[in-house]
């Protein structure tokens, strides 16, 4: 299974990275293949200044080695060996109008001191945060995703939409989302009913379907105009997206801890942001529809 993942993952880097470039028109991506000293590496691909994209990344990285005392504690497992691979994806637009997006598919293995294997799970899912809220796009990204979960079991979207909700949460500002979410899912391991092959299945399913739910909206919306108002708001927004993922995020807390590659880890971080001290949009204002939204999550379908 790991090599076939491994294999899938960076089939699906080149196809999204392909539909990156198509819509912004522009810039191509700058590739950076890396070595980890205890084991394996990645590939790190970044796309910046482009007519569309600020700032966006399509890496994949496959990682092995000695399970350190710091990864046992934070994954809350026992062993000798691990292997990880997984695609990571953010996008960062320029536009205020187009939301940015982050995507990651991952698959763990753990080993004992003999080398057998003693334990293995995919995990994955992609979220929206836009900065203006056009409903009709949080309605097809959601539907997009959960036709692919319907195909894996009825019931599995919403499942998969509530621990979204609840993952993306900067619970140190009143519990607000980082955006209008889309589908998480974390330990999905292999059972008497559900082979590694259908877990794999569902991993494709939704690499698919990522680049359904995206793109289109990134047509529609990147030729919209806007403000410097509109642009500040970005910025602000984007400052709450730095701060769930360098406090929060499980995967940017791995790969530290496993020390991977730090340049890889923090592409995700948007080039430019704004923290104000106390900020707070207007009442009656589209800037806090949005926000009382994200203290709120609801149902897009």
């Amino acid at each position: 299974m790991k090599q076939q993942f491994s294999s899938w993952i960076k089939d699906i880097q080149n196809d999204i990275c392909h539909e990156v470039e198509k819509a912004d028109g522009k810039e191509k991506f700058l590739e950076d293949k890396w070595s980890r000293d205890e084991g394996g590496g990645g590939i790190t691909r970044v796309i910046q200044n482009g007519s569309v994209f600020e700032k966006g990344g399509v890496n994949t990285s496959e990682v092995y080695g000695k399970m350190t005392d710091g990864i046992r504690a934070q994954l809350k497992i026992n062993g000798d060996n691990f292997f990880a691979c997984g695609i990571s994806l953010v996008l960062h637009p320029y536009s205020p109008m187009v939301p940015t997006v982050h995507a990651n598919y991952r698959y763990f293995e753990v080993y004992d001191a003999g080398g057998h294997m003693l334990d293995c799970w995919f995990g994955g899912g992609a979220d929206l945060t836009p900065y203006y809220l056009f409903e009709e796009d949080a309605v097809h990204f959601h539907q997009v995703h959960k036709i692919s979960c319907d195909s894996f079991g009825e019931g599995s979207y919403q499942i998969f939409k509530k621990q979204c909700d609840n993952y993306f949460v900067n619970t140190h500002r009143n519990n607000e989302r980082r955006g209008v979410g889309g589908i998480f899912y974390d330990h999905m391991k292999p059972t008497e009913t559900v082979s590694a092959e259908q877990l794999f299945a569902f991993a494709r399913s939704n690499g698919k379907a990522f680049i359904d739910a995206y793109f289109p909206i990134v047509e529609r919306r990147k030729t919209l105009p806007y403000t410097q108002v509109q642009k500040h708001w970005q910025l602000i927004r984007r400052g709450r997206y730095v701060e769930f993922n360098l406090i929060h995020d499980r995967g940017t807390i791995f790969g530290l801890k496993s020390n991977g590659r730090t340049e890889s880890i923090l592409m995700s971080l948007p080039p430019e942001v704004r923290f104000e001290y106390n900020y707070k949009p207007e009442a009656g204002t589209d800037e806090e529809k949005l926000q009382q939204i994200l203290l709120n999550p609801i149902d897009w379908i």
